[in-house]
C-alpha cells in the first residue's frame, strides 16, 4: 500500500483521561468514534498497550474523553500528545474536573466531553480497541475541533511511538527515549544528546524498531 494515501485523512483529537490507584492518567488520541446513534450511544477508542492510559483503562475501564478546540494551547497539546504519564503527572498543570465516574478531565480549551464505560476489548496487535457506552456529555465551549492536520501543524518534531496518532507516513531510522517516547530521527545519537522534553540522556535511548 501506498502510505502517503494516509496523509488523505484527517481527524479530530480527543484528550482521554481515567483515574487509577490514585493516579490521574491521560493521552490525546485520534481514534475515537461514535459507531451507533441508538440509546446508549456507542462509542470507540483505541490505545497503544505501551501507553499508561491504556494500562489504566484495562483496570477502571470508564474514562472521560474531550475534544480539543482548534485553538487549544499548544503547551497542552505537547504535555498530553509527547510526555508519558509514567513520568509526569500530566492534570496536575491545569484546572482538573472530575465526572461523575471520577475521571479526570480539563475544560479549558475544550469544546466538549463525552463520559463513557467499557463494554468489550479487542485486541489489535500493538493496541486495544475499547467498544463503550456513553454515560454523559456537555458542551465546554464555542467552535470546532483541532485536527491532526493543525496538530502536526504545530511545530512538532515527532510523533512518539506510544501516542495513538497514527498517521505515520513514512519509515525512518530514530532512537526512542525510554521515558517520555520522543524519537530522535537519524542513524546515530550525537554525543551528549539529552531528549528535550525529559533530559534523558540519548545514551539509554533504544533503537526505534520500524513496522
Amino acid at each position: 500500500m501506498d502510505r502517503k494515501v494516509l496523509e488523505k485523512i484527517n481527524y479530530g483529537l480527543f484528550l482521554v483521561g481515567t483515574s487509577f490507584n490514585g493516579k490521574q492518567v491521560g493521552c490525546i488520541v485520534n481514534s475515537f468514534a461514535q459507531v451507533t446513534s441508538n440509546m446508549p450511544q456507542k462509542f470507540t477508542v483505541t490505545l497503544n498497550r505501551d501507553n499508561e492510559t491504556c494500562k489504566a483503562l484495562l483496570e477502571t475501564r470508564t474514562f472521560a474523553v474531550t475534544m480539543l478546540g482548534k485553538d487549544c494551547a499548544k503547551d497542552l497539546v505537547n504535555l498530553f500528545g509527547y510526555k508519558s504519564s509514567r513520568v509526569v503527572d500530566k492534570f496536575a498543570s491545569y484546572e482538573t474536573a472530575v465526572d461523575e465516574l471520577g475521571n479526570p478531565y480539563i475544560a479549558d480549551g475544550m469544546v466538549g466531553r463525552v463520559t463513557c464505560k467499557v463494554v468489550d476489548t479487542m485486541d489489535v496487535g500493538r493496541y486495544v480497541l475499547f467498544l463503550c457506552e456513553g454515560v454523559s456529555g456537555e458542551v465546554l465551549g464555542d467552535g470546532r475541533m483541532m485536527t491532526v492536520d493543525e496538530f502536526l501543524g504545530k511545530d512538532q518534531a515527532a510523533v512518539p511511538p506510544t501516542a495513538t496518532v497514527y498517521r505515520t507516513l513514512e519509515e525512518v531510522s530514530g532512537w526512542v527515549c525510554p521515558l517520555c517516547g520522543y524519537v530522535y530521527n537519524g542513524e546515530k545519537m550525537p554525543e551528549g544528546y539529552l531528549c528535550p522534553l525529559c533530559r534523558c540522556p540519548g545514551e539509554k535511548f533504544t533503537r526505534k524498531q520500524t513496522t
